[in-house]
């Protein structure tokens, strides 16, 4: 009995093990699919701050200064990543028609605009600034030697999709008296 009894508990632990267990599920190039990165509501500033030293790592890697976060440039991307996923499609045009010096213009920066990247993705943040540096244009924008201010920001569907945004600028010089 109490060999019988010893191999029902073995067996109930074993199949314990097996529940947790699963085969991640393979998309059409045989590579298992990413997981849905969700993002909390807490998580702003977080991220915010993880890409800004992400993009001065890369900018201190080429020889580019630091870039600092810009609150205007944060708003305009903002709310240009709602506006795209109100359009569903990743463009550089406003629903109002409004262009991204528009957009910067409108919310008060007073620098220039160097460049805006977009992105429509499941992916992370960083996994997104990998694909812009991979694309000759984006990596431009980012490692521009004229950069002097950042503003990054996203907007996330109910479905998980990510509406990423990055503008960079640059402050106009203080002249010294």
């Amino acid at each position: 009995m109490r060999f019988i009894g010893s191999i029902l508990v073995a067996a109930v632990l074993v199949s314990g093990c097996a529940i947790g267990t699963t085969t991640p599920q393979l998309g059409a190039d045989g590579k298992p699919l990413p997981k849905l990165y969700r993002i909390s509501n807490g998580a702003t500033s977080k991220i915010q701050f993880r890409m800004l030293d992400s993009v001065n790592s890369l900018r201190q890697a080429s020889g580019a200064n630091a870039v600092e976060m810009d609150a205007q440039l944060i708003a305009a991307a903002e709310t240009h990543s709602r506006d795209m996923s109100a359009q569903n499609r990743p463009w550089h045009f406003g629903s109002d028609g409004s262009s991204p010096i528009d957009r910067v213009r409108r919310l008060g920066y007073s620098g220039e605009l160097v460049g805006e990247m977009i992105s429509e993705t499941y992916e992370t943040e960083l996994e997104t600034l990998g694909a812009w540096m991979e694309n000759n244009d984006t990596r431009a924008i980012l490692l521009s030697k004229r950069a002097t201010d950042m503003g990054f920001a996203w907007y996330q569907e109910a479905s998980g999709k990510i509406w990423w945004t990055l503008v960079m600028g640059v402050t106009p010089a203080v002249s010294v008296q």
